[in-house]
């Protein structure tokens, strides 16, 4: 018979994700997250040098997350500004989800020490999806890929913040809407 336990490193990190992302990074002590895991103690160290490691694996796997879920939503899609306007259906998917609290790593980053692991963590998502815009933007054939890029992810980034902060889920349509715009818009070249 084999055990069916999830691993307390797993439990860890599971009680990591709810609980951050409901209260914050900071909020939440090392003694709840051991309590919420049902884990000893010495299972936080066993597995992580200190709450610093684990607030870098629990950014690490939102990232993922975020990942995953834009390459679900781009999945099938071959037209580079079909995948550029499908960032924001992911973005949608994840603002309407029960419980949305925001940009964990924003929120992180808000409550951290500059240059901290939730920095990092910011900057890594950022550049990844700011990188994965300009890809597409020079896919596309837009004459100037980086303006084109750069109007995309300041209506990304505006989206994301007023969905959180003015509880208004229809930002990201609207958001994807004007994104149409400016991608039908812009000089492609011949």
């Amino acid at each position: 018979m084999t055990s069916t336990r999830i691993p307390a490193r797993q439990r860890l990190l599971d009680a990591a994700d709810r609980l951050f992302y409901a209260e914050g990074v900071h909020a939440v002590g090392i003694d709840r997250l051991i309590e919420e895991a049902g884990v000893a103690k010495g299972s936080l160290f066993y597995n992580f040098s200190g709450k610093e490691e684990l607030v870098a694996s629990y950014l690490a796997g939102r990232d993922q997350q975020r990942r995953d879920r834009i390459a679900r939503h781009q999945q099938g899609l071959d037209d580079p500004v079909g995948k550029m306007l499908a960032i924001f259906d992911a973005l949608q998917e994840a603002v309407t989800a029960p419980g949305y609290k925001g940009c964990p790593f924003a929120n992180a980053t808000a409550e951290a020490l500059p240059g901290g692991v939730e920095a990092n963590a910011l900057r890594v998502f950022r550049d990844w999806l700011a990188d994965s815009i300009l890809e597409l933007s020079k896919e596309a054939g837009f004459v100037d890929p980086a303006d084109v890029a750069a109007r995309i992810r300041v209506l990304y980034d505006g989206a994301v913040f007023n969905a959180h902060l003015d509880s208004q889920p229809d930002a990201v349509r609207w958001a994807k809407e004007l994104a149409a715009t400016v991608l039908a818009s812009a000089p492609r070249g011949a």
